[in-house]
């Protein structure tokens, strides 16, 4: 169960939802995060609405453990001047911050949990490992896929909007991703790994 408390308080863990900030993007492919972050609100009440850490942020509870979740709002590429400062402020370490993002190597449909490791292309995971010097944190990637004329631009096709049975499945998938969340503060990333992986 999670509900919002007051500002108050000491958070343990971070939810990071990585995207691109404003109505251009807000049905791309590259704002699963983003996605995945509105279902967190609608699902628990709950609304990122407080401006810090140049992010959208609200403090609430999740699994017992009090979380700060996020929505950046630096642009995909610099969200770890969103996530670092927030981290540095908690005292949270790495393996407590949850980043939940988009991956163009996961066919859509498809969630993976990783408890560590590069960031596989992904300019937001780069930023973050960068900032927080430590490639040990747990992301949670929601399947995007690539192009399927392989002469594609990938930026064009993660920042293309997705509409009809490809946002359906997006949606979907970006729901599994909330309750993988939920799964990994509450139970570890080896059950949720066990559970939402595959």
């Amino acid at each position: 169960m999670l509900f919002s408390f007051s500002g108050r308080g000491k958070a343990e863990w971070i939810i990071a939802f990585l995207g691109n900030p404003g109505a251009k993007y807000a049905s791309t492919r590259h704002n699963a995060g983003f996605m995945a972050a509105d279902i967190f609100e609608n699902r628990f009440g709950v609304k990122l609405l407080r401006a810090k850490f140049k992010a959208l942020t609200e403090l609430c509870t999740v699994g017992g453990k009090k979380v700060l979740a996020m929505k950046p709002q630096t642009f995909m590429n610099l969200s770890g001047e969103a996530v670092q400062p927030a981290a540095a402020f908690y005292k949270i370490p790495p393996e407590r911050v949850i980043v939940v993002c988009d991956d163009i190597d996961l066919p859509p449909g498809r969630l993976r949990i990783r408890r560590s490791g590069s960031a596989g292309g992904h300019n937001g995971l780069k930023s973050i490992i960068s900032r927080l010097g430590s490639e040990d944190f747990p992301r949670i990637k929601i399947g995007v896929g690539r192009p399927a004329d392989r002469e594609a631009d990938v930026v064009n096709w993660v920042i293309g909007g997705v509409k009809n049975a490809e946002y359906e499945l997006l949606e979907a998938t970006a729901d599994r991703a909330v309750s993988a969340v939920e799964e990994i503060i509450e139970n570890g990333i080896d059950s949720a790994m066990n559970k939402y992986n595959g």
